[in-house]
């Protein structure tokens, strides 16, 4: 019975969930430290760990596959996580109360690299740690660009280059360019993904159940894979300035051209 009894409370439930994620982000931290004395089990780990590839964007390029989060932790050491959601999740059995935790999460540079990732388990903590790996592996590289047609020649590339469909599920998801100042006009789980994504103005449209997390950051992950697979011309390029992969610092501006922190932008 006392293996009941958190389960039983979900205020008291919440708040020992919370302590194990605060745990799992220490834990996971001090592990992406440890990359020193990481030892390759995969082609890919061994070309960059030996320096034969020294960027992200060469290491998809490769066509080898990305089975090994350390491989993201040593080509993007800024890379930061997310966790979107924690979904406990009982069933009764013979023997009793069944209770596993499902850990959605989200990590990204900021800069044209962003991965999603799910894991189940037993415990938070662990399940987190793997939701993020898992993330790792997913990871992709995605173009940017000030695809608006109210930005002017030149714009800095903040935005989406075009309008980008993702679904799942019931959920579906339109992105569409915003002039730079208009911030990401989107729900809060699109906006942590975005974020981390390092697109800073683009205005976002919803139909169906969005209350459901997982599905939701499936749908908007979708969508910045169409960024990558979609081909573009030459001369849409130029006047959108799409640029693929990382530009550098472009900092948020308000609509009057006021650099903004980037607590006024995910506030």
């Amino acid at each position: 019975m006392s293996e009941n009894r958190p389960a039983d409370n979900p205020e008291e439930q919440k708040n020992v969930e919370r302590r194990k994620e605060k745990q799992a982000r220490r834990r996971g931290r001090r592990e992406e430290r440890s990359t020193v004395d990481w030892e390759p089990r995969t082609r890919l780990g061994r070309l960059v760990k030996s320096g034969h590839l020294s960027t992200m964007g060469a290491a998809l390029r490769s066509g080898l596959p990305l089975r090994e989060p350390e491989i993201v932790d040593i080509l993007l050491p800024d890379l930061e996580d997310e966790v979107l959601d924690v979904n406990m999740v009982q069933r009764m059995t013979d023997s009793g109360r069944r209770v596993k935790f499902a850990i959605t999460a989200v990590v990204g540079d900021k800069d044209g690299y962003v991965g999603l990732g799910q894991a189940k388990g037993k415990e938070v903590g662990p399940s987190i740690r793997k939701a993020i790996d898992n993330a790792k592996l997913n990871i992709i590289e995605i173009k940017r660009g000030a695809g608006s047609w109210e930005s002017g020649p030149g714009a800095p590339p903040t935005s989406v280059p075009f309008r980008i469909d993702g679904k799942c599920s019931s959920v579906r998801v339109s992105i569409k360019p915003a002039p730079r100042g208009t911030g990401l006009a989107t729900g809060a789980v699109a906006r942590h993904i975005l974020r981390l994504a390092g697109i800073k103005d683009a205005w976002a449209f919803t139909n169906g159940q969005t209350q459901t997390t997982t599905n939701y950051s499936k749908a908007v992950f979708d969508a910045l894979k169409k960024l990558g697979t979609t081909r573009t011309l030459s001369r849409m390029e130029e006047k959108a300035g799409i640029i693929s992969g990382p530009i550098g610092g472009y900092g948020p501006v308000s609509a009057s051209g006021e650099e903004l922190d980037e607590e006024e932008v995910t506030a």
